[in-house]
């Protein structure tokens, strides 16, 4: 019996090592991918800044309201861009966004449809049975810039036909490896993008917008929310990154205490039978 169970403890001992041999190694490809998922969006965040500082331009120079993508509409339906991760082992990452989303969607009297970025997303907007706008973009991890685009431009043609009122990105602010935020913030009606200042440089006031700034404004604005939701798309990864090496390394320390504790049983259990072969050959001697 002593013998049996000495051997289910090492079985036991040799499954635990190979779960840790693979938390272990999914901890150290998070940390990988996240420092180059940082790196992503620090080398295009300056195009995105300029997008958003010639639309300041154009609206300050105008001196107020310049395009119907400013105007808040009567609520009746409203589009949620929606990101979260394509898998779990991730702590609470998913669930955290998604009860956010909910929240957003318990609005009385206003109907909701999402874009899903992430498998979590499309799975969660089925299962509730929410309008799903496109499910292109269902696989968080093969988003790009050009995708972001395309979903900046899909919100911008339904916003200025009247297909929903407002446009709202929820997904999950990086703060630190320990920290991970769900955050909700509003892209459509745009919000203003005015500038004080006290005086217009020489530079500005030499400024010519052609064809005029409302054609411009109007085809900046598509690009500029794509970069907004690029922007979330980065945050959320690096947050989903940062929320799976985290619970790897605490599932690698809970198996090495596991390991530890199997251990010492083991040992115990090991000295416990050779403690009763010593007996049992001592009691035959005797006889």
């Amino acid at each position: 019996m002593a013998g049996t169970s000495m051997k289910d403890i090492k079985l036991r001992i040799k499954s635990v090592e190979s779960t840790m041999q693979i938390t272990k190694a999914m901890e150290l490809v998070a940390s990988s991918k996240l420092r180059k998922a940082k790196e992503r969006q620090e080398r295009l965040r300056p195009y995105f800044e300029e997008l958003g500082k010639t639309l300041s331009d154009i609206e300050t120079a105008a001196d107020g309201r310049i395009s119907p993508y400013q105007d808040a509409q009567s609520l009746v339906k409203q589009c949620l861009i929606v990101i979260a991760g394509d898998r779990g082992l991730a702590g609470g990452y998913n669930a955290n966004v998604l009860k956010r989303a909910l929240a957003e969607m318990e609005q009385p009297g206003i109907e909701t449809c999402i874009i899903p970025i992430g498998k979590r997303t499309l799975d969660f907007a089925l299962r509730n049975s929410i309008e799903v706008v496109t499910d292109e973009f269902a696989e968080a991890a093969t988003i790009s810039v050009p995708d972001c685009l395309t979903i900046g431009h899909l919100v911008s043609r339904g916003y200025m036909s009247g297909k929903f009122q407002k446009v709202t990105v929820i997904y999950t602010r990086f703060v630190s490896l320990l920290s991970q935020v769900p955050e909700t913030e509003s892209l459509l009606p745009l919000q203003s993008l005015r500038r004080e200042r006290e005086k217009k440089s020489t530079v500005e006031q030499l400024m010519l917008i052609e064809p005029d700034p409302v054609s411009v404004f109007e085809a900046i604005v598509p690009n500029y929310l794509g970069g907004m939701v690029y922007g979330a798309v980065c945050e959320s990864v690096a947050s989903e990154l940062g929320a799976r090496r985290t619970a790897m390394d605490a599932a690698s320390k809970n198996a090495a205490e596991m390991i530890s504790d199997l251990s010492l049983k083991y040992n115990r259990a090991r000295q416990d039978a050779i403690t009763q072969e010593i007996t049992e050959i001592v009691a035959g001697a005797e006889h």
